[in-house]
């Protein structure tokens, strides 16, 4: 887990740097042809023309997710999304002492979300491969969940019995 994040965020630190450089290039060029044109052969237009989208794949609408539900929503793909829990449509349902029953909808070949819900024991699997990875304390468990069926996570499946704090969810195809 710690080497993904330590990748996604040098992906996105190199994907910065060179949006940086290429604006540079951009200005100052068209600040050197202004100049030895006398100023107008050269127009800049970065006022006029819409902005580019940089994906940063944090989780739309977070803040008023944890406010209406207490739910903590942090980064994803795009792939596994919070749904309103609907039964027989195969969703992914997460269950925990805190918030009872909480569903996603996946889509896609593959689909990784970090999250934190708090108080986590169970899992029902869709038609997925999903591994849910948990955190008591600073141990960190990750745990295979059975394909459209019940598997026991967190506190339910530790020996002592300790509440789990759900992290992540990874799925694939």
């Amino acid at each position: 887990m710690a080497r993904r994040k330590r990748l996604i965020g040098r992906t996105l630190g190199a994907a910065a740097a060179a949006g940086a450089l290429a604006w540079l290039v951009v200005t100052g060029s068209a600040q050197n042809a202004q100049q030895n044109n006398g100023g107008s052969a050269v127009k800049t237009v970065a006022g006029e023309a819409p902005g580019y989208a940089v994906e940063d794949f944090n989780y739309p609408g977070a803040d008023q997710i944890l406010a209406e539900k207490g739910i903590t929503l942090k980064r994803g793909d795009g792939h596994i999304t919070l749904a309103d829990c609907v039964t027989g449509t195969g969703q992914l349902e997460v269950w925990a002492r805190s918030k009872d029953k909480v569903c996603f909808d996946v889509t896609g070949t593959s689909g990784w979300l970090t999250l934190e819900i708090p108080s986590v024991y169970g899992v029902r699997g869709n038609d997925y491969a999903t591994q849910v990875d948990m955190t008591t304390g600073t141990e960190e468990k990750s745990f295979d969940v059975a394909k459209n069926s019940w598997t026991p996570v967190g506190e339910s499946a530790d020996e002592q019995g300790r509440e789990f704090m759900l992290v992540e969810i990874r799925t694939s195809a």
